[in-house]
Parts: C-alpha cells; sequence; structure tokens
C-alpha cells in the first residue's frame, strides 16, 4: 500500500467524452427554472417588512407635518 499511485495518460477520446458530458449537464441545469417564490429567504421577508415599516413610518410623519402645518395657518 505504501506504493506511489502515478497518473495516467488520458486518451483524447476520453478527454472530448467528459467534454461533451460537461456541456450537456451545463445546459440541462440551466434550462431548469426556478420560481422567485423559492428565492425567498427568511432574511428577505424580514428585510421586506421592516423596509415597508419605515415607509409607513416616514408618511406618518410627513402627514403630521403638514397637518400642524395647516393648524398654524389658520
Amino acid at each position: 500500500m505504501n506504493g506511489i499511485a502515478k497518473p495516467e495518460a488520458m486518451s483524447r477520446r476520453k478527454a472530448l467524452a467528459l467534454v461533451v458530458l460537461g456541456a450537456v449537464l451545463g445546459l440541462a441545469a440551466s434550462s431548469v427554472p426556478v420560481s422567485d417564490a423559492e428565492a425567498q429567504t427568511v432574511g428577505m421577508e424580514r428585510r421586506q417588512d421592516r423596509r415597508t415599516g419605515r415607509q409607513d413610518r416616514r408618511q406618518d410623519r410627513r402627514t403630521g407635518r403638514v397637518e400642524r402645518r395647516e393648524e398654524r395657518r389658520q
């Protein structure tokens, strides 16, 4: 078991077969459809919730400023 394994030369036919196999697998993998729903992660949902909350709070502040401004002008 202490023998050193020598790499064997690969024939052109085997090399070509490996290249073709890689190309076929690459094309097959790229044509598999993936829906957007599968791409949603828990982190992305949390981020969207935080973003929506910030937008709501921003809109509330703007509305409050407009109302206070109108009260001062009356």
